[in-house]
């Protein structure tokens, strides 16, 4: 424990009491949440990044985007712009923020992708333009309780569970885990493959503590690297790890057992890259024989950025993948759960 930590206590009591006052407001109807005819799916954490939610909703689209028409709906964090945009190919990570944008240059038309930090007046907003829109996925809006979702899907990381943090600025909870109880599922992330089962069964006790919904398990799995650059198809032997992430551990961990890593340029979460850091990204990577930039998809998308070409041309940028993995009883359990409550709500449609 840091040594300011007792410092931080007031603070987080201050925090802690205003969440819980905010919720209950909510929970006894003096705040409004609004549900709409359209199924909506929350996936959220109760921790301040790291979870793993943009995997777990391109796991969720992967899932779905052939039964349903689908729309996700993010905050789009880190952007440049306000208001409600729909992606499209002149927009980029600037107005649209980092993974909103990652989701739009992977599933593309297949899926609408949408940004508005008020959720419950951009989701009209989807619904005007994209009316044959029959499920929302929410990312990253376990908090934003104006909505009333349908299904709500609590994300906590195996390497920092819930129950083992404490509210801001202490820990990195935006509220009580007392939250939990909101939710329809939990999934632990980041599961290790070697984790025992008591491990589990004690993870899912704790959990237990705090809600009565179910607790399944979700590991990450790494593809394999490609170019950010078709031209560039060489694999080089050593790596220059590049990345903007909440946290970084497992990315780094992954890249050393794959390649020689001689250096770590480790940026804040959801950072924007500079000319300068270009720059120095070039430099050090020439500064090595047969090396090459091993980033994140997330960061791959604003390194992508025409600025920087005249920098990043000369040297190989390769992009390490990730997706989530998730055992076939488990992911049965969730792809059952979100189709019930789709039915349901349609059942309710047509009363």
């Amino acid at each position: 424990m840091p040594w300011y930590s007792p410092l931080l206590y007031p603070f987080s009591i201050i925090y802690d009491e205003v969440t819980k006052r905010r919720n209950k407001r909510f929970d006894n109807g003096q705040k409004k949440s609004i549900s709409f005819a359209v199924p909506t799916i929350v996936v959220g954490n109760l921790n301040l990044g790291g979870s793993g939610k943009t995997p777990m909703v391109e796991y969720l689209l992967e899932m779905f985007q052939h039964e349903y028409r689908i729309a996700t709906l993010s905050r789009g964090y880190g952007r440049k712009t306000k208001g409600f945009l729909l992606a499209s190919s002149d927009l980029g990570p600037k107005e649209l923020g980092d993974e909103p944008y990652q989701i739009f240059s992977k599933f593309g038309d297949k899926v609408s992708v949408a940004v508005g930090e008020k959720r419950v007046l951009a989701i009209p907003e989807i619904l005007l333009v994209k009316p044959q829109t029959d499920l929302i996925i929410l990312d990253d809006a376990y908090q934003h309780r104006y909505v009333k979702g349908d299904f709500y899907i609590l994300l906590t990381n195996f390497q920092k569970p819930f129950f083992k943090d404490s509210v801001l600025p202490l820990g990195t909870l935006r509220e009580n885990a007392d939250g939990a109880k909101r939710a329809d599922l939990i999934i632990v992330t980041k599961t290790p493959e070697n984790s025992v089962g008591a491990l589990k069964k004690d993870y899912i006790k704790q959990i237990k503590r705090y809600t009565e919904a179910r607790v399944i398990f979700a590991g990450i799995q790494y593809g394999k690297p490609y170019p950010i650059d078709s031209g560039k198809l060489k694999i080089c032997s050593k790596v220059l790890l590049v990345s903007g992430i909440a946290n970084d551990r497992l990315f780094v961990a992954e890249a050393q057992k794959q390649f020689e890593v001689v250096d770590i340029l480790s940026f804040g979460d959801h950072y924007h890259y500079s000319i300068r850091d270009a720059g120095v990204i070039r430099d050090k990577v020439k500064g090595f024989d047969d090396c090459m930039v091993l980033t994140t998809e997330k960061d791959a998308v604003k390194l992508k950025n025409e600025a920087f070409r005249i920098y990043l041309s000369e040297i190989s940028i390769f992009v390490l993948p990730i997706k989530i993995q998730m055992d076939i009883e488990d992911s049965r359990l969730l792809k059952e759960s979100i189709k019930r409550i789709i039915k349901e709500k349609a059942y309710i449609g047509e009363g």
